[in-house]
Parts: C-alpha cells; structure tokens; sequence
C-alpha cells in the first residue's frame, strides 16, 4: 500500500506545478485525499483537500491559487498551484484518509519537493 507523487520541481515565482497521487495496493475505498507540506522548521500544514470526491477545502495561504480535484475511478487526486511564490517552497506530502469503524486509517506518500525561486 502506497501513495506514489509526480510533479514536484523547480519553478519561478508566479509559475505553475501541477501535483499528482496515485494509491497503489489500496483495497478499501479512499475517503479524502489530499496534500499537506512541510517547510524547513515549521510543521506539516494542510494545503487542500478532496472529501469523497467532492467536498473540498483549502488553506487560507493557497486559496485562489490552487485547486484539489480527484478521478473517482482512479482514485488519483491531483494538485494545480498557480502564481506560486518563494514561500510556498516546501515538500508536499499526499495523504489518504479510510474511515472505518473501530479503526481509521491514514496513509502518506514519501514528499515531493517544490521549490519556488528565481
């Protein structure tokens, strides 16, 4: 069970990367997915994220410069960032989500760095 990212790199400020992850091995139903980063010192903070392959939310930092969306039938999520700025540099970090009851379970994708300079 894995999550697998493409499409970190390098980018000038005020370009454009478009994030992916694909579960591989899952056999349940993944029900949210989505992307979190973490910058040197700072900790792990959401960016966006796509609830049942519908409901999304997004951080205040990334909102109108990203969107989060998610084919159903490959359970793929992807990411598009716009306009990115020097301090949107971080590892990004896939997350998938299977709620069950007694127990949930949270899966995470080994990172993918985007770096925003000039």
């Amino acid at each position: 069970v894995e999550l697998v990212e493409t499409g970190g790199g390098l980018v000038q400020p005020g370009g454009s990367l478009r994030l992916s992850c694909a579960p591989a091995g899952f056999a349940s139903s993944i029900n949210a997915m989505g992307w979190y980063r973490q910058a040197p010192n700072k900790q792990r903070e959401l960016v966006a994220i796509n609830i049942n392959g519908g409901t999304t939310n997004y951080a205040d930092s990334m909102k109108g410069r990203c969107t989060i969306s998610r084919d159903n039938a490959k359970n793929t999520v992807y990411l598009q960032m716009n306009s990115l700025k020097p301090e949107d540099t971080a590892v990004y970090y896939c997350n998938a989500l299977i709620l069950g009851y007694p127990t949930s379970y949270e899966y995470w994708g080994q990172g993918t760095q985007v770096t925003v300079s000039s």
